[in-house]
């Protein structure tokens, strides 16, 4: 997973420790300080809401899309032109929407990035395909759990 943002330049970013990895068409991926990618979309006027999409590696994005928007309450979409799916009008969110992207390999190490969500009740999001991975206990207030890829989240239930 990783980040998409709205940023005025490059040049602010680098500025506060990120680097060009690869510029593209529409974007620049970059890696933060600690190498982490993300990419910086350049626009005229920045919103107040930095935080663009995030963005998920996956082997079937319309499979996570369509788990991804019935656990958030969003609308799944997807063009034709593009291999990606994605997630918007997620009640709440902190950013415009959660994108689905192919990649070859499978998942094979823990997300560096990861969602939390409200959950009224977990058994719901288990017979939806996630996994209890850690349940909440003395130590933790929330539940680590997975999506059917394998993608870790944390539910805050009600």
């Amino acid at each position: 997973m990783h980040l998409d943002l709205h940023t005025q330049s490059i040049a602010d970013l680098e500025a506060l420790g990120a680097t060009v990895l690869e510029p593209q068409a529409h974007w620049t991926i970059m890696a933060d300080p600690e190498g982490g990618e993300f990419c910086a979309f350049v626009r005229d006027e920045v919103p107040p809401q930095r935080l663009y999409e995030l963005v998920v590696d996956c082997a079937d994005p319309e499979a996570q899309a369509r788990w991804w928007s019935t656990v958030l309450a969003g609308n799944c979409g997807h063009d034709d032109a593009h291999p990606w799916w994605w997630v918007d009008e997620i009640p709440g969110a902190p950013f415009e929407n959660l994108v689905f992207q192919p990649v070859p390999e499978p998942k094979t190490v823990k997300n560096r990035v990861h969602l939390d969500v409200t959950a009224a009740d977990l058994p719901p999001l288990v017979d939806a395909g996630a996994a209890v991975l850690r349940k909440r206990d003395d130590e933790i207030q929330w539940t680590v759990m997975a999506d059917p890829e394998g993608n870790e989240f944390c539910a805050f239930a009600d």
